[in-house]
């Protein structure tokens, strides 16, 4: 039989990897949206002021 722990290792150290990377994509795309939700409510509020 072969031996599974240094792939089970490698696999651990790639999950890891992969989900840091996602852990940052998801804090940029959260971001990214507040930020665009924050502008769409500034932008109304200022168009509501200007044209009432």
């Amino acid at each position: 039989m072969a031996d599974h722990s240094t792939t089970q290792a490698a696999d651990s150290e790639g999950l890891q990897a992969l989900t840091e990377d996602r852990m940052r994509m998801w804090t940029g795309f959260t971001n990214a949206t507040l930020y665009a939700l924050i502008f769409v409510v500034v932008l109304l509020i200022g168009m509501a002021f200007f044209l009432l």
